[in-house]
């Protein structure tokens, strides 16, 4: 009779990520990570900011990335990851960078990942050079965004946002893939869903057996990312990025009735949120 049990529970290797205070989809992220890793997750202090590009800042700031991560330290995780898409590509490739190295400096030299880094990481793995953008963000968020990707070289073909500035998390896969029909066009090789407050995991297959292109997403890159490092694979069944293996199935039929979702215009001032 097996009685290995008896010894306890299997070694469990973690990853350390830090959140803002608003993110609410812990379980989403756990559902890429394999049974032999735990996460151990951490949030910024609370601001009274809606998701504006003045909570990237307030939520990103090296301070605040060295005090949430010295929260993590005493359970030794071997890798950090900084779980928000807005609050690490605010500064740009380089405000980025940074942001890594406070982050390994707050623990001990531990391996740091963003998921606005883990982006870039993404879109070099799958070879993608011309990008469409989702995002729920509001216009100057998502323009902050497609200057990020630009700074990479990447080309933005198409982009779509929502303009909200909260409850993110509890927007529909309906509405996700509403956007994500109107944002591809112009030849883009790789679709990215921004925000990792925003529910994606189920909807990658079916948006790349309609569009005919790896679509990743903001927790699904930063988890594979982070998981990585570690030696080890993401969970994401027919999922380009994470599962080469896995054929895009047919086109599917547009759904019925779906939302109008607008476009980010060439020029617009207006009203600001998001993250």
């Amino acid at each position: 009779m097996d009685v290995s049990f008896l010894g306890g529970p299997r070694p469990q290797r973690g990853v350390g990520v830090v959140a803002p205070f608003d993110f609410a989809l812990d379980r989403e992220l756990w559902r890429w990570v394999p049974d032999e890793v735990s996460l151990h997750l951490t949030r910024t202090p609370y601001v009274p900011v809606e998701v504006s590009l003045d909570l990237a800042r307030l939520v990103s700031e090296h301070e605040t990335l060295h005090d949430a991560v010295r929260t993590l330290i005493a359970i030794e995780p071997e890798v950090v990851a900084y779980a928000c898409t807005s609050g690490s590509f605010v500064g740009g490739i380089a405000g980025e960078r940074a942001m890594c190295e406070a982050m390994t400096r707050a623990g001990g030299a531990l391996p740091s990942v963003t998921t606005s880094g883990a982006l870039l990481e993404a879109l070099a793995e799958l070879g993608a050079h011309r990008v469409a953008l989702v995002t729920p963000y509001t216009v100057s968020v998502t323009r902050a965004l497609e200057e990020y990707v630009a700074q990479a070289g990447v080309t933005v073909t198409g982009c779509a946002y929502m303009g909200l500035t909260r409850h993110i998390w509890k927007v529909p896969y309906r509405d996700v893939a509403a956007m994500a029909r109107r944002a591809v066009h112009g030849g883009a090789d790789a679709l990215f869903i921004s925000c990792t407050n925003l529910p994606t995991y189920d909807v990658i297959p079916q948006l790349e057996a309609e569009l005919r292109i790896p679509v990743i997403s903001a927790n699904q890159v930063t988890m594979w990312a982070a998981l990585r490092r570690l030696g080890t694979r993401a969970v994401g069944p027919y999922q380009a990025l994470i599962d080469p293996a896995a054929r895009l199935g047919p086109v599917l039929p547009d759904g019925p009735g779906l939302p109008d979702v607008p476009r980010l215009p060439d020029e617009e001032q207006q009203q600001e949120g998001s993250t």
